[in-house]
């Protein structure tokens, strides 16, 4: 229901005529919006779930008829490549570490065992720091937080480029500073995606946006192999400077703020050019609204401020939404089994093949990596055509009439709302069973098949299958986790790398006790591809408890 402001005015008058103390003043505009907020609710609910004010110069029915996002598609792609590019430093930063092991080992006159150490602790705070900054970005806004994570990595690799031998605590304390720089780029990246783009068309940007990320694991190793053999491993940190560096200042010059608590779908003013405004702006020329500074000097009209969110607890995301914290400890499960794979390779393949030099062990690396990034390409094709076919389907049923009719699916997709009651949980995680079948399956092969010592391209393939089915599992999650809290877009990514981190901490501490402890790679991959198959049936306790909680989550927000 919408009140114009000439309705609204025309009752103040009948009700001043009828009064012996009214006055012929008119009713001040603040008092007049009041009564139109509290007559009405139901279009200012309307309002909240795209998170824009009201105004006199837009009802409730044209608000709807926006764009969920000004940019274009081609606009869309570009800031997805740009945050990919970013999100390379938090695998990438972690990867180019390892073929230098030895060497720092060395260096620092301490055991590989100590030197892991840094490994772990990189884990743990590439797990906790996105629950700060992803929290951070959700309420003051993506670029200022992007701009500042990539500005500690580029300072701490100066520091670790210049260490003294004789400080491995320093070491220990600049890895975990690294760590915390690097790691939120993810998810500040996770939550561009969650303010530009649709929810048709989140799962194609969320697999191409991962891709970036995914190339680093393979990459890494040969870009730290081939610094530290000829450079030294001081060279590894230099180039992270300088690359971080660059990427830095691309943020800065060419980002701009798309937190839509902040400038909404892209159009609204800011009240900072410098903190919000790109110095260059390549996207939303002519569309995106300047500061809000620029727009007084023009004689522009400016909308009314903004409310700001207050600062949500990122924990709390885990603690009154089970469906949510499900999934993710379903996707944790699967990337510690992942990275499981990954931190064995140099070992088991050195063990089961002797012939191997460190070259040749740091190639092997490209099978999962190949696999996981040709599998984030895959993914985002697959959830957006899992979307559209689950959206067809609930305009059949619903028919004319009766909720989305087709004029009215496609007028959704233009705004990127959509019904409570649109079945999200399945158009999401229907397929993952399906692939959960070919991971664990790969994974109880792939243990065997180095255990009984058999040529090196099976456990390569085997390798590669476990990299593009866990890719396309984890997107899925993460994409549908985004899809249920695209406001907090950041913070629900930080609580999905909190549980990846940590659980890949663990899991690769304790991966070579398991497998001395099993006799042996074979029995160790079952025991895990078991693991896997017993938490699958998770993925269909949340298809059955996620709407329910969906809808609370909607009354609670008041929507």
């Amino acid at each position: 229901m919408s009140i114009s402001r000439n309705d609204l005015s025309a009752s103040s008058s009948s009700s001043s005529s009828s009064s012996p103390t009214a006055t012929a003043a008119p009713i001040p505009r603040n008092q007049d919006l009041s009564e139109s907020t509290n007559s009405g609710q139901q279009s200012l609910q309307a309002d909240k779930i795209a998170q824009e004010p009201l105004t006199d110069e837009k009802t409730n029915d044209q608000r709807a008829q926006e764009p969920y996002s000004i940019y274009t598609r081609n606009e869309k792609w570009f800031l997805v490549m740009l945050i990919a590019i970013s999100g390379l430093f938090s695998p990438l930063t972690a990867n180019v570490y390892f073929p230098a092991i030895p060497a720092i080992a060395g260096a620092f006159h301490k055991s590989t065992e100590l030197i892991n150490l840094t490994i772990t602790m990189y884990m743990i705070f590439q797990g906790i720091s996105p629950m700060l900054f992803g929290t951070l970005a959700d309420n003051v806004g993506r670029r200022i937080i992007y701009a500042s994570c990539l500005l500690i990595l580029s300072l701490t690799c100066v520091g670790l480029a210049l260490i003294p031998t004789s400080a491995y605590w320093l070491l220990l304390l600049l890895r975990c500073l690294q760590s915390t720089g690097s790691a939120s780029t993810i998810a500040l990246g996770a939550g561009v995606i969650g303010d530009i783009a649709e929810a048709h068309e989140r799962g194609g940007f969320f697999g191409v946006y991962q891709s970036g990320p995914l190339l680093a694991p393979a990459i890494g190793p040969v870009i730290g192999g081939a610094l530290a053999g000829t450079l030294g491993w001081r060279s590894i940190f230099w180039f992270l400077c300088i690359s971080s560096g660059v990427a830095f200042l691309v943020v800065i010059i060419f980002l701009p703020e798309t937190l839509r608590s902040i400038v909404g779908n892209g159009s609204l003013p800011t009240t900072s050019s410098i903190l919000h405004q790109p110095l260059i702006r390549i996207v939303g020329r002519g569309r995106a609204g300047g500061s809000s500074r620029s727009k007084s000097e023009s004689n522009q009209p400016q909308p009314p401020s903004r409310k700001r969110k207050p600062f949500k607890n990122p924990f709390g995301i885990l603690l009154h939404n089970p469906d949510i914290t499900l999934i993710l400890f379903f996707n944790g499960t699967v990337n510690a089994v992942y990275y499981a794979v990954t931190a064995t390779i140099s070992t088991l393949f050195a063990s089961a093949y002797p012939q191997l030099g460190e070259t040749e062990v740091g190639l092997c690396f490209l099978a999962i990596g190949g696999g996981m990034f040709l599998g984030s390409l895959t993914s985002g094709k697959v959830l957006d055509w899992e979307f559209g076919r689950i959206q067809k389907e609930v305009v059949k049923e619903k028919g004319r009439g009766k909720g989305i009719e087709r004029g009215e699916g496609e007028e959704q997709k233009k705004t990127g709302r959509y019904d409570e009651d649109f079945p999200i949980e399945k158009a999401r995680l229907r397929l993952i069973p399906f692939f959960m079948i070919f991971f664990v399956g790969a994974n109880l092969g792939y243990g065997w098949s180095i255990q009984r010592k058999v040529h090196i391209s099976i456990p390569l393939i085997l390798q590669f299958i476990v990299g593009f089915i866990a890719i396309i599992v984890m997107n899925a999650d993460a994409t549908f986790v985004i899809d249920l809290m695209p406001e907090q877009s950041s913070s629900v990514s930080a609580c999905n790398n909190l549980f990846r981190g940590t659980s890949g901490a663990l899991l690769v501490s304790v991966i070579d006790l398991i497998a001395n402890a099993l006799d042996g790679p074979g029995w160790t991959f079952i025991l895990l591809g078991g693991v896997c198959a017993v938490m699958t049936p998770m993925v269909y306790v949340v298809m059955q408890i996620g709407p329910g909680w969906r809808i609370r989550r909607a009354i609670r927000a008041g929507k």
